[in-house]
Order: structure tokens, then sequence, then C-alpha cells
């Protein structure tokens, strides 16, 4: 795809008429010929306003791939030690959702040691085949090593999609093994849809969240697609799973690795606002840090966790882990109490599955109120005070 200069048709009158039409100074004529700079921006105005002919726009040819070659949707199953992050169950059951339009398998892969246990629990979530990569030289993650066998799988099996959590993990082998592949990969996507002819449309917020765009990827395979956590739901437990499970024989070379694992360190466990039941979100309704106080005692009484919107990390009030929202964490708990929180849709986009969302703001015509469950207008340093005195009340009547 490119411009072509046909050097029959140019002379000192075309050479120097393109090149003062070229309005980033990227043609220029010498000794008969017209050079093309790397400052082209392929505007095309020396095509369509130039001397006829003399430069002409042709696009490259695309051979198109055969879609009917790739077959299922496929899930990479987030193992570590020994435990299979909650989202390989989410994925499942939205895999599940998009194989049903186009009549396909869902497949689960497994890349990892002593995996016989989680191969069961996939197992008992439906999946029609799980294929195993299981060697005690896979027992840490290594990057490498995991990509060569992921990209085994791809060439033997030619899964249409794949499906995989957006964690430490997953955001870095992803990529990895998509580039394998020459194909693309949408991250953090929010909603998932199939085409009947087995196009993945992808979802999720774009330009700061101001616009949701749909990404697809025509004429490359497999799709890639990494979901963050708590966005789906997971599916119920089949009754007797009848999926089957295909074990692939480790070839040496896909253990090398230019990496060398001398230790692991376990990481001390930190809070995860994703698992908590209950939220307490605090916004820039909240005039100064002393304030925090009277947050943190509604969130004692209610057994809650304390949560916040991205200007307060920025602020240096909380610790990026507290932070809900498109550039924070995803969270479906079952109360989630926001105060002083306008409702942008970065941070909405992060909590609005919640089961029960409860907003307290000054602002009748505050955004969150679109998304709340319970709207309460008013200012937050009138309503809490009189929300934890009620609890208590509530308690010692219990």
């Amino acid at each position: 795809m490119g411009l072509i200069i046909h050097e029959e048709l140019v002379n000192e009158t075309t050479g120097k008429e393109l090149e003062s039409l070229c309005p980033f100074g990227a043609l220029t004529y010498k000794d008969g010929k017209i050079d093309i700079s790397a400052g082209c921006k392929l505007c095309k105005i020396c095509v369509n306003r130039g001397p006829k002919g003399v430069i002409t726009f042709e696009e490259e040819k695309k051979v198109l791939i055969n879609k009917d070659e790739y077959k299922g949707v496929c899930v990479y199953a987030d193992i570590d030690h020994g435990i299979t992050h909650k989202v390989t169950f989410e994925l499942i059951g939205k895999a599940k959702e998009l194989a049903s339009v186009i009549n396909h398998p869902v497949y689960a892969i497994v890349i990892g040691y002593n995996t016989k246990k989680n191969v069961d629990e996939l197992l008992s979530y439906g999946v029609d085949k799980v294929f195993v990569y299981d060697h005690k030289g896979l027992d840490d993650y290594d990057i490498e090593k995991y990509t060569n066998c992921f990209e085994d799988f791809i060439k033997r099996i030619k899964p249409s999609s794949i499906l995989v959590g957006a964690t430490n993990v997953g955001r870095s082998l992803a990529p990895r093994v998509a580039a394998r592949f020459h194909t693309g990969l949408t991250a953090d996507c929010t909603k998932l849809e199939m085409k009947e002819n087995t196009d993945l449309v992808q979802i999720r917020p774009a330009f700061g969240g101001n616009i949701m765009a749909q990404i697809i990827n025509p004429n490359n395979r497999p799709q890639f697609a990494t979901v963050r956590y708590k966005i789906f739901n997971a599916p119920s437990k089949v009754t007797n799973p009848s999926g089957i499970v295909e074990n692939v024989v480790i070839k040496d070379e896909w253990l090398e690795s230019r990496n060398e694992i001398i230790e692991v360190v376990e990481k001390p466990k930190e809070l995860d606002i994703a698992e908590a039941d209950v939220i307490v979100a605090v916004g820039r309704g909240l005039k100064s840090t002393d304030d925090l106080k009277m947050v943190e005692e509604l969130a004692n009484e209610l057994n809650a966790v304390v949560a916040c919107t991205r200007p307060l990390v920025e602020a240096g009030v909380f610790d990026s882990k507290h932070q809900i929202g498109l550039s924070g964490k995803t969270v479906k708990p079952k109360l989630i109490i926001t105060l002083g929180i306008s409702g942008a849709i970065q941070f909405t986009s992060g909590m609005n599955n919640s089961d029960c969302i409860i907003a307290i703001n000054n602002d009748p015509d505050a955004q969150i109120f679109n998304v709340a469950n319970y709207c309460i207008i008013g200012d937050i340093y009138d309503i809490v005070p009189k929300l934890i005195e009620k609890i208590k009340e509530e308690k010692a009547n219990v």
C-alpha cells in the first residue's frame, strides 16, 4: 500500500507543481525525478489535486483468510500456585455464551505443573475440552516457556477466539502470543459479542472513557481479548461434566528460555477491593484528609473496605490499590456506598455491576444517580454521621 510515482509522466512542469502542492514538504523534484520523504502523511493531495496520473495510490491486496479453518472459543486458565484465578471461570461463562452463537466448542488451555485438580475444576464449569501442558519445568511462570506452549496449542488446534484474564500474568502473556501470530489484541474489554461470521466484537472504553469503541479483527485469527476480573458472571457448575482432557507431551525446546528463575519470593497479600462484599467509596466531596475518620467509621460499622476515585489517588490521599475505575480496579460488591462522587464514566465503568448502589451527593444532577439503586441528595457531612448513628442503634437492638 502506498504512493506510486509514474516516472514516464514526470517532467519539470509536473515535478514543480507536485513539489509546491505538498503541504508537508515531503515531495521534492530534482534531476527529473520526484522523491517522497518520510514526512509524507499519505494525505493523497498529490493524487487528487496534482497532475493526473503522475502519482497514484494503490492499496495492497490482502489475501483473505479462511475463517472456517478456525474453530472454538478458548479460555486461558490463569493458575498461580495451584489456585485458578476466578476470572477464568467468569471467562468460561462468557465463552459458552459466545460459542453458542456460532456453534463452536469451548476450550481451555492449562499450562503449569500438577494441575489435575485445576483441570477437574474447569471441566465442572462445562468446558468441552481442556488442553493440558503439565511439566515440572512449567511450575513457575516463565513468559518464554508459556508462550512456546501457547504457540503449539494455537498451531495445532486453531481456535477462533481466545479470552485471557487481565491479571499480571495475562497482561504479559496475551500480547506476546498474539505478536507471534501477527494478530490483534484488545485489552481490558468490558463487553464481548460474537457475529455469525465468527468475528469477535470487542468493546472497551476509549478516549478516557468518553466513548465505547467496538473493535473487530476481520482478517486475522485467532482473535485475542483480555478482560478484567468481575466484568462477567461465572456460570453454574454442571452436574455431570462431559468434557475431554488432552494431555500434551511437552517438547524440550518449549522449555528453553533466556530467563533464569533464581528464587520465587512470596509477596505479602495486599488489600484487594475487587474481593470485597461491601465497599464505601469516597470522591472529591471529601474536603480534608481529617474527614477520612468519618468515612472509615462508616466502613467499620458495615464491615466494609474503603475505596476511592482517581483524583484522591493523584492527590496522595489513597494508594492506587484503593482506586475503582478504568485505571483502577473493577468491583462487583453486594453493596457499595458512594460519598461525594460525581459519577464520571471512568469511575462508574468499574462499579456499575454492583448488586446494590447507594449514592450520596449534594448535586441533584450528578451522573452517579444514573447508575444508583438508591439516591440521596444531600451533604455527606450531614448524612454520613446520621447514617452511622442509625446503624449503631440497629446493632444495639439486635
